[in-house]
């Protein structure tokens, strides 16, 4: 084998110490292929801000939502869910957050749906009123 460089020393023997100290139900979790050894676990878990973004959308007027950008996260979380469960090994992790941000950019395109659509109806009605209100006068 090749000369280990010294950061990559220091981070197998960071992680031989915490393995040292973890209790033995969770070593199977700890040495998992996806497990937190990994990037198949830190990026899906970084990902989930994306979802607490979407969530925190909520509270944001249906005016001020991007539907290209709602598109854009449904679509790929959909999508990469998908991925997520033909790759090897499977990432659960991953499927569960991408299922999420698919979820979250949906509601927000059915929140911008619903917007558009009862301001058409109200610009409608204000037309109907005024319509009304021309032929009484």
């Amino acid at each position: 084998m090749g000369r280990m460089s010294a950061a990559k020393l220091v981070w197998v023997r960071f992680l031989g110490q915490i393995e040292a100290v973890l209790p033995r139900r969770l070593v199977p979790f700890w040495k998992a292929p996806a497990g937190p050894q990994t990037i198949f676990f830190w990026a899906p878990a970084f990902k989930w801000g994306l979802v607490f973004a979407g969530i925190a959308d909520l509270a944001r007027p249906a005016d001020k939502l991007s539907p290209s950008q709602s598109t854009a996260l449904a679509a790929t979380g959909l999508i990469w869910a998908r991925y997520s469960l033909v790759i090897i090994p499977k990432n659960w992790l991953l499927f569960s957050v991408n299922i999420g941000l698919g979820i979250t950019g949906i509601n927000q395109l059915c929140r911008i749906a619903y917007y558009r659509y009862t301001l058409e109806k109200s610009k409608e009605s204000n037309e109907n009123q005024a319509k009304i209100e021309q032929t009484a006068n």
